[in-house]
């Protein structure tokens, strides 16, 4: 026996985060240095001058130690430039389907043990069926689906098998085949989705597909 529910769409949320930078005091920085210099030249001996070829040495070395800093802080500046439009560019994959690589579900052992999976349908549905296989790819259950119209549905399946029997424990495939409302076949299987929104959460760019947020490196395919 299996069950279905319509499932539904949700907006792009965005979650910020702040930061609070502590300064390293354990560093030197270019403005330490300076301030080096001048105590040095301050307390220099007027009977033996600093060289003027030191002076000139260390100024030098100050400005490499300025032109290093700063060019850090751009690549830091354009690391992270670079990370936000990353993180909001999957904001155009919205509307697109993903797909997860993988058709499916598990049953655990039990007399009672259901399982249950959503299945998005692309177009509208006039009449169908959903296949339900074992690893050797022989279908242990074949449920009829009614009229529908396009979207995700979650359906509960109670484990029995089209005998009347429990199904083993394991790894099950699921698929369907069906009629759209202008009669052309049409076919889905577990695992594609459409994006619906994007939520960021501590700066990861999360994926609605069906009714769960999922990070784009579980998704392996988005057209």
């Amino acid at each position: 026996m299996i069950t279905s529910t319509g499932l539904d769409a949700s907006t792009v949320t965005q979650t910020t985060s702040t930061t609070t930078t502590v300064e390293n005091k354990n560093i030197l920085g270019k403005d330490d240095f300076m301030q080096l210099l001048l105590v040095e030249l301050q307390n220099q001996d007027p009977t033996d001058p600093m060289d003027s070829d030191k002076i000139l040495q260390q100024t030098s070395e100050l400005a490499s130690l300025e032109s290093a800093d700063n060019t850090n802080k751009a690549l830091e500046d354009l690391t992270k430039s670079l990370g936000v439009s990353q993180q909001f560019s999957t904001i155009s994959a919205i509307g697109k389907t993903a797909d997860l690589g993988s058709d499916s579900i598990s049953l655990d052992e039990g007399i009672d043990t259901q399982a249950t999976f959503e299945l998005y349908f692309p177009t509208d549905v006039q009449n169908g069926t959903i296949e339900i296989k074992d690893s050797n790819n022989n279908v242990v259950q074949t449920i009829t689906t009614d009229e529908k119209d396009s979207g995700v549905y979650q359906f509960t399946w109670d484990g029995t098998t089209s005998t009347g029997t429990r199904a083993e424990a394991g790894v099950y495939h699921i698929s369907a085949n069906y009629t759209d409302k202008n009669s052309n076949p049409q076919e889905t299987k577990l695992g594609r989705y459409p994006i619906k929104s994007v939520r960021f959460d501590d700066g990861e760019a999360l994926l609605k597909v069906g009714s769960n947020y999922l990070p784009l490196d579980d998704v392996k395919e988005i057209y």
